[in-house]
């Protein structure tokens, strides 16, 4: 007789506390880069410019998708599926956000082409993440309260 009951909310609610934590920075960044791009950015060669801004456009898409996560898991509390499917998500957009975006911010600041090699698996990290939104809502159990 196996009956044990586990209890995710504990180990979900650190999950949310630590994806919110990184949400907050990478907001921050996100308009801190995007001010400091729309004044002293305008003398950097277009080939920066363009690096620049890609990057930041990723940062700044991917962290209110991570928003949207948050928001989509905080309402998930009872079902388990889902949120592993939101958490992996999470994990993904972050490893995007840091191997894309931040790849192409030390290559262009730091002048460390190598770092470079990073920004196809944070490509690939925030392709993941969208697949696991696909795989949440694939195993989301949907109530039939409709009163028609």
């Amino acid at each position: 007789m196996n009956n044990k009951t586990i209890n995710y909310q504990p180990k979900n609610a650190i999950y949310l506390r630590t994806i919110l934590i990184f949400i907050g920075i990478s907001g921050c960044f996100s308009v801190l880069f995007g001010a400091w791009f729309a004044h002293a950015g305008i003398s950097l060669s277009n080939e920066v410019q363009t690096r620049i801004t890609h990057a930041w456009q990723y940062q700044f898409l991917h962290t209110l998708a991570l928003l949207a996560i948050a928001v989509w898991w905080k309402g998930l509390v009872n079902e388990n599926k889902p949120i592993k499917a939101l958490y992996f998500s999470a994990i993904f957009f972050s490893a995007g956000i840091i191997c894309f975006s931040g790849s192409l911010y030390v290559k262009t600041f730091f002048d460390f082409a190598a770092i470079g090699k990073l920004a196809p698996i944070g490509g690939m990290s925030f392709a993941l993440g969208w697949l696991c939104i696909g795989w949440a809502g694939i195993n989301i159990s949907v109530s039939s309260s409709s009163t028609d």
